[in-house]
């Protein structure tokens, strides 16, 4: 009859306990040592076993309700996301700067390479590389603008577009052909291809430079510092005018258009402070 009750009475608080607590008291109730306290069918069982029920509701609602702070949590990162806006990432101006550098800097450094040394220690020995010389040196002014500009055109600009990238590549491809032309004007005296074709290669670098601040100026807009900066340019627009002209010229007189080149070269040697005065007025 003991046992029975037991029984019984681990049935019923094993239905109105919840499944972890009901089976805790479920292996207390096994020991025989310590049996239930109060009789399930008395009137203090009946009692126990209603403060019982309550609980098990009690833990059973709020096993399955959510809590009020997480809910107030979820509500106001809801709403705080609903406002948010999101920016797209700019891409900064460092590594094209950097690969820009590094392309000029092996330009140089190629034109340098094709000099040849002389095998006697006379001045005279230096008569016939004269021409690959001078050459040499003109196209390593002209290297120094375009870097020297490029540098300040990318001080005043924010960021960068994938059409600007393109049209740095762009300046980067002629200029890559100055070791050529001139390996091959200075190897031939200024005659009259090679010196077309060399003022060929300016004409193009010097319109690729003009639409590499056409396209950074598109990006950041009209208003913008750059545009600002740039301002009209009527230097590179007169460069290119010059090398146009010069071109032609080459196939009348060789030295006329040699002389062009030196000309556009002595007046970008001018320090052009436009963007350079822009910079130190935006600092104060």
């Amino acid at each position: 009859m003991r046992i029975l009750q037991v029984t019984l009475n681990r049935a019923i608080v094993s239905i109105l306990l919840p499944s972890a607590f009901s089976k805790q008291v479920a292996r207390f109730s096994t020991d025989r040592s310590h049996l239930f306290p109060f009789d399930p069918l008395s009137r203090t069982g009946r009692h126990s076993i209603r403060k019982c029920h309550r609980s098990a509701a009690f833990h059973l609602r709020a096993r399955h309700a959510p809590a009020p702070s997480i809910a107030i949590g979820v509500k106001e990162f809801a709403s705080a996301a609903a406002h948010l806006t999101v920016k797209p990432a700019q891409m900064k101006t460092t590594r094209l700067e950097a690969f820009s550098d590094g392309v000029l800097a092996i330009i140089i450094t190629i034109m340098v390479l094709e000099l040849k040394v002389p095998h006697a220690v006379e001045f005279a020995a230096l008569k016939p590389l004269l021409p690959v010389l001078l050459s040499y040196v003109l196209s390593f002014i002209y290297i120094g603008i375009y870097w020297n500009n490029h540098h300040h055109l990318f001080q005043a600009t924010e960021q960068v577009s994938g059409g600007i990238l393109w049209a740095n590549l762009h300046l980067l491809f002629w200029l890559s052909l100055f070791p050529f032309t001139t390996g091959w004007m200075g190897e031939n005296g200024l005659a009259a291809i090679p010196t077309a074709v060399y003022g060929f290669v300016l004409l193009m670098a010097a319109i690729a430079y003009l639409i590499l601040e056409r396209a950074i100026v598109a990006k950041e807009g009209r208003d913008s510092f750059v545009a600002r900066a740039i301002g009209p340019d009527w230097k590179g627009k007169l460069s290119a005018v010059l090398y146009f002209v010069a071109i032609p010229l080459a196939f009348v007189s060789p030295w006329i258009a040699g002389g062009l080149y030196v000309f556009v070269a002595l007046l970008w040697l001018v320090p052009d402070p436009r963007i350079e005065r822009k910079l130190e007025n935006r600092k104060e």
